[in-house]
Parts: structure tokens; sequence; C-alpha cells
């Protein structure tokens, strides 16, 4: 009885274990740390698509001044790369610098999405 005690008590702290441990990305870091290279990053998302869409795609690139069209395309199609930010706020990775994923909207959800 005296260990299935203990073993209550225990698995009782573990979520205030894992509340006051802190981690990595508890907070925004320095905006510059979310930036890449502008090449880079156009490169990047085109990879969202086949290359029969993304050469003519246009592609959005995130500067000190927010999103900028890095190329500008013709087939209706937009290309960005999404930062952690994009994923819900209670992601443990949510300010992460280094979370990058490439996507690409076709010509409906460029107009209505971004």
């Amino acid at each position: 009885m005296v260990v299935l005690s203990l073993a209550v008590v225990a698995a009782s702290m573990l979520p205030l274990l894992a509340r006051s441990a802190p981690f990595e990305y508890s907070e925004m870091a320095p905006f510059a740390r979310y930036l890449m290279d502008r090449n880079a990053e156009i490169a990047l998302a085109q990879t969202a698509a086949p290359p029969s869409i993304s050469t003519d795609a246009s592609v959005l690139v995130l500067t000190t001044r927010g999103y900028e069209v890095g190329a500008k395309g013709s087939n209706g199609f937009t290309c960005i790369v999404e930062r952690g930010w994009m994923a819900p706020f209670d992601q443990v990775d949510f300010w992460s610098t280094k979370l990058r994923a490439p996507i690409c909207y076709n010509a409906p959800a460029s107009r209505t999405v971004l």
C-alpha cells in the first residue's frame, strides 16, 4: 500500500515538473534570426511544388518589413516558406528559429488566404 501511495504521489508531480522545465522556444527570438538569405528562401519555397508549377509561381519572402514579393509569377500560384508561428500557439516549437516549411497555394487560395 505504501508503494502504491508513493507511486500515485510521484505520478501526480510529473505535470508540475514538466511545466516548470523551460523549453528552448519559450519566447520569440530576435526577429533577424527568423530571416533567411533571400535567394535561399526563394529556392526553398519553390521546392513545395513541382517545377511545372513553382517556376511560374510568385514567391513571398520574409523581410524586416514583413512578407514581400521575392519573385513575380504568372500562373496564380504563390509559394512561401512558413515559420513555426504558422503552427498552433501551444506547440513547443512555435517560436523556433529553425522550423521552416515550404508551401505553395493555388490561385484561389492565393486570393483568399494570403
